[in-house]
């Protein structure tokens, strides 16, 4: 089965939902079966590419808020994120300009290298806190994947390299009407908009593998400590 995820790496919903369909798709026994491919969606596409903010004086700018005021806007999407074993850092967070990071996400594709190159960049944004208009940073995350960082450097000097694949997925989500992320299509056949529960996926992939006719598979649970075979039960 298929999945097209529309997400940007600076949405914190982004990360969440990401960690709930892969939760979902073991815990209905579809690992291995699930072909996962990102939309890059920018949701502040005038962010500035240089000189950045700490996410708590954006946040106090945008708003016309109190650092403390600020602080507390953050503790909802905190408390979510541990639902899904994320530790959000906002202390350390930065505004940031997506364009490149999503850009160098195409090149990653050919190397079947997209998904790990989304989970790093956004553990690095997330929790680590690292700026992602720093190139430095985006090329750590490179050579950390074992992908050539002499080839990605040359992806970002050039400002056109895959700006007609960012460009298709802007007019796809246009034409599916997605206007918020993340944004999670199943085989063209259904849509989840959001970060919804876990048992919202397990119920979508279902459905889905129904109709395009996958089996999920048994999921073992358990060590057979306490079991009888051959004529004997374990005893304690």
């Amino acid at each position: 089965m298929k999945v097209e995820i529309f997400s940007d790496f600076s949405c914190p919903f982004c990360y969440i939902g990401k960690k709930e369909l892969e939760r979902a798709i073991e815990e209905a026994g579809y690992t291995g079966q699930i072909e996962i491919e990102f939309k890059a969606f920018q949701i502040d596409p005038e962010a500035p590419k240089e000189k950045v903010q700490n996410y708590y004086e954006y946040l106090m700018a945008y708003h016309k808020v109190t650092l403390e005021e600020a602080k507390q806007m953050t503790l909802g999407i905190v408390g979510r994120a541990k639902e899904v074993g994320l530790a959000y850092h906002y202390d350390d967070m930065k505004t940031v300009h997506t364009e490149k990071a999503h850009r160098l996400a195409k090149w990653t594709k050919q190397f079947s290298k997209e998904v790990a190159y989304n989970e790093a960049l956004m553990a690095a944004y997330f929790i680590d806190g690292k700026d992602l208009n720093d190139e430095a940073v985006l090329l750590t995350v490179i050579e950390d994947l074992g992908l050539n960082v002499v080839e990605a450097r040359d992806v970002l000097s050039s400002s056109d390299a895959f700006i007609e694949e960012l460009n298709k997925d802007r007019y796809d989500a246009q034409q599916m009407g997605v206007q918020s992320v993340p944004f999670f299509v199943f085989e063209n056949r259904f849509g989840i908009k959001g970060a919804e529960p876990n048992e919202v996926f397990v119920r979508t992939l279902h459905q889905t593998a129904e109709m395009v006719g996958v089996k999920s598979s048994l999921k073992m649970v358990g060590n057979g400590e306490f079991a009888c075979a051959d004529g004997e039960c374990k005893l304690l």
